[in-house]
């Protein structure tokens, strides 16, 4: 097949007709307008054509191809040079296989229209619904292998909106085509009957009376030479034959055993694996030939069910299938002999076999004898469980040598399952996790016999924690299914009480004598015998995350560590070569992160397997080993001063959770291990613990090295720092005060140390509003600064960059603009454009410029830090993801919901992924789409999010954290927009409260609030209260921000409306006056 590319350029051509090695493609689904207007394939080698209409179909596929991070596409109408009837007929015979074998399929319909996609309130339908029923595409006799063949078919409307995918859409296309909803979810065709099928067909139309017939050849699984002029009655005669030859004795009679899966443990609940099966299909589909394929994978995977399922998909294509248990040569013998008989069952005067004595390696020449008769190419045999396998590294002596086993002549069809990736017999299929969610909770709810699992948040968790494992979700479901305990209590009981659980699992039919507990000892002793390096790794993995473990990481470089560790680490190929054998049993991959490295690649373990590590190869807790690794992670904690620090940063944020956790609950002796608390209470990102750890850290060093040592006023100042986020203020300046007098008296007021603290002071005032204390610390530590170390070093700059956030929350614009302007020069000169320094003021600059109603300034402010973090740091870091989160804000302020909504939605499944559904950035991303909602008028969405942000800061920061007081005030503006004006006052008195107290009477968002109350006021007729409210707010922004500040205007403006509906027309003239 030939596809479109697309250039770099924007540009598309055609490749080179494609016979194998076929790239990933995107395939379009359309109805044919005149044949003047589309463009052909001669129109494309010619380069031209543009101006047709038809040109819109490509354009339309290339721009979502692209959107969808597919660089090919094909389209009939100019990836087939029709003027060719040899190419045309190659074509149409494989143009079912085709769109099964394209990873996205866009179905594009000109008549119908996606604009005005609100849902009508009469109807409760989306208005293009209508149109989408009546589509030109369901009567099209081509389109009908197109909505059936492909694995994934989304359908658009003429302005390139998408309506839905197949899946979401299936009721309505039910409806519409009468095809049942089975075939509609991917049911193999060979399960509905020729009437059937036909039927489906029955009233579609094309232009061509013979391609009523030929666009069947797909759905029956024909192949025949295309004879335009026979007419439609020769054409439908033809493709009957062919359908009645493949329905025929596809087997010889007398080579005809029947199908059984008696030595099988058999489930009634498979799902997913499609492309596998499919692709199984393709490799096995004999021409009498000989083809072989093998699935290797992680046990507990699922490779026998997926050779099960397989077979029952295909039995009536083979003459006999037959089952074989390998692990060891007496099972082999077994199986064999299982086999003749079978076969003597249903033909007692069979060839070979007759007369053969069923003991020994007789039966096995026998059974290979009669598959090798003349004639007899259509059975298939499955060799299961193919674990040890004999290779020249493998010196166990009960390891199998398969060759022995397999049948000598050229023809039938082989399944072979195996742990182990070495094994190079046929065609290998890497058998993965279950990447659909829906796929995972299948099992469960099928395993479980619950119903609803699919929309339970409990049960989707549940399944993402067990990772696609389908032995691990059977398990869970059967547990489920015999006890009365929900899902959440199920998980708790896995992550914290793991082995006795699976030991009080029952049992699983469809994996015979395996459980979470044993299923992957098998793995390991092999693993064991092999390289005792790699057993070792494995072991030593379970104290560290199961994610991104890489080599320098375990480079410790400490002679006193374990002898084995040393020679693991000795160098990279050793390393390596430990890590390969552990990745050829499937227990570990390549970890796929795209973040950029300053180190090696990493390596993960799956989930599952990881615990079983914990639970099974360290049943004894080894607390040397757990030392070990709290050790090597809290080295690698790397300072700022490190080039591109944060990279490595971010790949151990994971392993310091979990290091963190064995320090915390006494899993390791801690004696000495002060700077590793202060390490991993830097990184850590969960307020509670990070306290816990610097807390720990700091009394080890006093205890150590005394108070006034500076590595324990350095964790002094973290302390502080990490109070100010837990918006704890007056413990955060006692740690900062502390510092700073530490650092004074021991280093001088001069040394960069101490104007460090100096400058935490400044943004901690700053924080709680205490503008001209604030404004103090920062004045001196820049003038110190710029004395010792210059005007342009970073630490100057990262002072200059505060000032700039200071004079912007005073409102004082241009002073701000100038400090950032200067930090940015400062920062691109000494650190480059890419730095992530750079981009914080490139993101506050942005910020400033919509405080100034420069939108177009901030956007491109905003895109440029964007662009930059995303390469920096990744799509899914913080600062990226706030960077985000500030688009959305813009967009929101300048009435772009929908794109704001992207970003808002964006951001908060970043923060989830990255950091979880209760960390503080979420729930503030949570928090701004409860605003965009309020702004749009979506009430009920608007209360759900601020009562998801509200609990959740509760629970993490507490009643009285300014974040949670902001929640509470956005909820008053929703009560009070509901018209529910009493629950309102209730939230703003308790916002005003909770500012008051933590803030002081006069910062801007207490300010913010006795402003709100007063409106509030004028709502409810209370008209004195609302002036209080008013006065104490002008009166506040006037000392606060000064009278020229668009707050204290606005303040004036509301007090000189409230005068003028009081009758006091002179005061209500001087305020609106001054607020002009």
């Amino acid at each position: 097949m030939r596809l479109l590319e697309l250039k770099s350029n924007g540009e598309c051509s055609l490749t080179r007709d494609l016979t194998d090695n076929i790239p990933p493609y995107a395939i379009l689904s359309h109805t044919w307008g005149e044949d003047h207007e589309e463009i052909t394939f001669q129109d494309f080698m010619q380069d031209d054509g543009k101006s047709k209409v038809g040109y819109d179909k490509i354009r339309f596929c290339k721009e979502q191809a692209k959107r969808d991070n597919l660089q090919y596409f094909w389209i009939d109408t100019c990836c087939i040079d029709k003027s060719n009837s040899n190419e045309l007929s190659e074509a149409i015979n494989s143009m079912f296989r085709w769109y099964h074998g394209a990873t996205k399929c866009y179905v594009y319909l000109l008549d119908v229209s996606g604009y005005n996609s609100y849902v009508d309130d009469k109807s409760n339908r989306p208005s293009w619904e209508t149109a989408f029923r009546k589509s030109r595409w369901f009567t099209r006799g081509w389109t009908l292998q197109e909505l059936i063949a492909p694995i994934s078919v989304e359908f658009f409307s003429k302005e390139g909106v998408l309506l839905g995918d197949r899946g979401s859409l299936e009721q309505h296309i039910h409806e519409i085509t009468g095809i049942p909803v089975k075939a509609l979810q991917g049911g193999h065709l060979s399960d509905f009957n020729i009437i059937e099928r036909m039927l489906w067909a029955e009233k579609r139309e094309t232009k061509r009376e013979e391609d009523k017939a030929y666009s069947l050849l797909g759905i029956f699984d024909v192949h025949m030479p295309l004879i335009y002029g026979e007419g439609r009655d020769s054409a439908f005669r033809r493709l009957r034959e062919g359908i009645d030859n493949a329905l025929k004795g596809i087997q010889r009679e007398e080579f005809s055993v029947a199908f059984s899966l008696s030595d099988v443990s058999d489930i009634d609940y498979f799902v997913g694996r499609e492309e596998e099966l499919v692709e199984m299909h393709r490799k096995l589909s004999s021409d009498g030939g000989h083809r072989t394929v093998a699935l290797h994978g992680l046990g507990g995977i699922g490779k026998t069910q997926l050779a099960v399922a397989y077979t029952k998909r295909h039995k009536d294509s083979y003459s006999a299938i037959f089952w074989l248990n390998i692990k060891d040569e007496d099972s082999i013998k077994q199986s064999f002999a299982k086999v003749a008989k079978q076969i003597l069952q249903e033909h007692p005067l069979a060839n070979h076999l007759d007369s053969v004595d069923m003991k020994g390696d007789k039966a096995i020449d026998a059974v290979k004898a009669w598959l090798g008769l003349p004639n007899n190419s259509r059975w298939l045999m499955i060799y299961d469980n193919y674990d040890n396998p004999k290779l020249p590294e493998n010196t166990d002596p009960a390891a199998v040598n398969i060759y022995k086993f397999l049948p000598e002549s050229y023809q039938g069809s082989i399944i072979i399952t195996t742990r182990s990736s070495q094994v190079k017999i046929g065609h290998p299929i890497q058998v993965k996790g279950l990447e659909n969610i829906r796929d995972s909770l299948n099992i469960l709810s099928n395993t479980s016999r619950r119903d609803g699992l699919i929309d339970d948040p409990d049960a989707a968790t549940l399944a993402k924690e067990l990772d696609g494992l389908p032995l691990a979700l059977a398990t869970a479901g059967a547990y489920l299914d015999q006890v009365a305990i929900s899902l959440s209590e199920y998980l708790y009981l896995y992550k914290e009480s793991w082995a006795e659980l699976q030991e009080s699992t029952p049992g699983i039919t469809s994996y015979k004598d395996r459980t979470l507990y044993t299923i992957w000892q098998i793995s390991f002793n092999y693993i064991e015998q092999h390289n005792k390096l790699s057993a070792k790794l494995l072991r030593f993995w379970a104290y560290f995350d199961y994610k991104d473990l890489w080599f320098e990481l375990l480079q410790h470089g400490n002679s006193e560590d374990p002898d084995w560790i040393l020679e693991l680490t000795k160098d990279k190929l050793s390393f390596y070569s430990a890590v390969r054998v552990l990745i050829d049993y499937r227990l570990v991959e390549v970890d796929m992160s795209s973040q950029d490295l300053i180190e090696s690649k990493g390596y993960s373990i799956h989930g599952c397997v990881h615990l079983w590590s914990i639970h099974v190869l360290n049943q004894e807790w080894d607390y040397k080993l757990a030392r070990l690794a709290v050790e090597f992670v809290g080295s690698h904690v790397q300072g700022q001063d490190v080039d591109r620090w944060w990279l490595t940063q971010q790949r151990l944020l994971q392993h310091v959770t979990r290091c963190s956790y064995i320090l915390l609950n006494g899993l390791v002796i801690n004696d000495d291990l002060a700077w590793i608390y202060g390490n991993f209470g830097d990184l850590y990102g969960k307020l509670s613990e990070a306290e816990k750890m610097l807390q720990r850290a700091l009394q080890g060093l006093e205890k150590v090295l005394g108070t006034e040592h500076t590595s324990t006023l350095n964790t002094v100042g973290n302390l502080g720092s990490l109070y100010q986020d837990q918006g704890k203020f007056s413990e955060a300046e006692k740690m900062y005060q502390c510092a700073l007098q530490g650092f004074e008296k021991a280093l001088g007021v001069e040394h960069i140390l101490t104007l460090d603290a100096v400058n935490n002071l400044g943004t901690l005032y700053a924080y709680q509003g205490k503008f001209s204390k604030s404004e103090q610390m920062y004045q001196h530590a820049l003038y110190y600064k710029e004395k010792a170390l210059g005007t342009e070093h970073i630490s100057t700059l990262s002072t200059v960059n505060n000032l700039g956030s200071l004079y912007e929350d005073q409102g004082n614009l241009n002073e701000a603009e100038k400090m950032y302007q200067r930090a940015l020069h400062g920062y691109e000169k000494a650190l480059g454009k890419e730095h992530t320094s750079t981009l914080t003021t490139i993101n506050n600059l942005g910020s400033l410029y919509v405080y100034q109603g420069k939108f177009s300034e901030a956007e491109k402010m905003f895109q440029d830090a964007l662009r930059g973090r995303e390469k920096a740091l990744g799509l899914e870091n913080a600062s990226t993801l706030s960077t985000v989160n500030n688009l959305g804000n813009l967009y929101m302020d300048q009435g772009k919901f929908s794109e704001a909504e992207q970003m808002f939605q964006r951001a908060l499944q970043g923060y989830e992924k990255a950091l979880g559904a209760e960390y503080v950035s979420t729930l503030s991303a949570v928090n701004n789409l409860g605003t965009l909602y309020l702004k749009q008028g979506k009430l009920s969405e608007a209360e759900k999010m601020f009562q998801r942000a509200l609990q959740g800061h509760e629970k993490v920061l507490g009643a009285e954290h300014i974040s949670t007081l902001n929640t509470v005030g956005n909820l008053g503006n929703l009560y009070k927009h509901q018209g529910r004006l009493n629950e309102a006052e209730q939230m703003y008195q308790r916002t005003l409260q909770g500012h008051e107290k933590a803030l002081g009477a006069e910062h801007i968002l207490t300010l913010r609030t006795v402003y709100n109350l007063g409106s509030l006021y004028v709502y409810q007729g209370k008209l004195s209260e609302a002036e209080k409210m008013f006065q104490r707010a002008l009166q506040g922004y006037e000392k606060t921000l000064g009278a020229e500040h668009p707050s204290t205007l606005s303040a004036a403006n509301n007090l000189g409306n409230l005068y003028r509906d009081q009758g006091k027309f002179n005061e209500a003239e001087q305020m609106l006056q001054r607020a002009l």
